[in-house]
């Protein structure tokens, strides 16, 4: 026959032991990856952006989900070892938050679910087979920004009608650099302006190529699509105004950092499409099965008070045509 105190102490070791059985019986908490070619301090909007998403799916980071994040801090090369780094810690699902970096989770497994944000083609770069049915173990978000050159040309020739040069500055390193220099070159003879290539992929190559368009004189300036210039604004920016340049950048967060004017798709509406897309495979849909999304928010924003600094009167046509304009 136990005795009292012996099956106290026989419930209590039991009590104790419980916790830590149920701890055991209970699911891990799904992993998610996240690879992008950039710093979080220069994308912070567009990871706030991305939590939203998971947030719409159902999922809260520090919750119900983990999120390990891995960022190549504008060098292009270490985001091979990145994401196979991620994939041997096998995590559920990667989230690949820019073309060099979708190529590169692409690269590194053919089984692990990948949600791309891409501004180019995602057929063209070989990330999908096609938009409704991408097929594989990948699917994503396609903002088709890098094809916006045209465009922008277009705009910042309207604002400054005297220019006869136009300068576009493409960061060699960058997967889509072809694709968007051919499409500058169509833009540019559409207009009738003769274009310079300006080839950056460090900050010393930022400051030389600005240096030397400040030299030839009388042009303007379409910054590419990179993420490694995004990162960069304030610099850019402010190399801009020091050499008095008219300039044309993809993403609105120039413009709200002084920049003249952007043209391009909403970068955070895009993350966010990516986080409920990564939501939605941590529930068990399959990638193939999701069709690619294209971002249809595009913003056109306009700092008239940088305008003024360099002497340009915004039209009012453009002013009622634009998203934004900052006074």
């Amino acid at each position: 026959m136990i005795k009292r105190r012996d099956f106290i102490a026989l419930l209590g070791g039991a009590a104790a032991a419980w916790p830590l059985a149920v701890r055991a019986q209970q699911p891990a908490t799904p992993v998610i990856g996240f690879l992008n070619s950039a710093s979080p301090d220069g994308y912070a909007p567009f990871v706030a952006a991305f939590r939203q998403g998971l947030n719409d799916a159902g999922y809260i980071e520090g919750q119900n989900v983990t999120v390990e994040y891995r960022w190549a801090e504008g060098q292009y090369e270490r985001l091979r070892a990145f994401a196979a780094e991620l994939v041997r810690r096998k995590v559920i699902v990667i989230a690949a938050t820019s073309t060099p970096a979708a190529l590169a989770a692409k690269a590194a497994t053919s089984t692990v679910p990948i949600v791309f944000t891409t501004g180019g083609d995602p057929i063209k770069l070989g990330l999908v087979a096609s938009l409704n049915r991408p097929g594989g173990n990948i699917t994503g978000v396609s903002s088709l920004n890098s094809e916006l050159g045209p465009k922008r040309l277009g705009l910042l020739r309207e604002l400054v009608p005297s220019a006869t040069v136009i300068a576009t500055l493409v960061n060699p390193n960058f997967p889509d650099a072809d694709v968007q220099l051919r499409d500058a070159e169509a833009g540019a003879r559409a207009l009738g302006l003769q274009l310079i290539v300006l080839r950056a992929g460090t900050e010393r190559e930022i400051d030389a190529a600005f240096a030397t368009m400040a030299q030839r004189g009388g042009g303007v300036l379409d910054v590419g699509v990179d993420p490694f210039f995004t990162e960069r604004r304030d610099h850019i920016v402010a190399l801009a105004a020091s050499y008095a340049i008219p300039a044309m950048y993809p993403v609105r967060d120039f413009a709200v950092a002084g920049g003249l004017m952007s043209y391009g798709t909403d970068f955070a509406d895009s993350y966010r499409q990516a986080g409920i897309y990564t939501g939605r495979i941590v529930k068990g849909e399959k990638p193939a099965d999701l069709p690619v999304q294209r971002s249809t928010k595009f913003e056109f924003v306009i700092n008239v008070k940088t305008a003024k600094a360099l002497g340009l009167s915004v039209p009012n046509s453009m002013q009622l045509l634009a998203d934004e304009v900052i006074e």
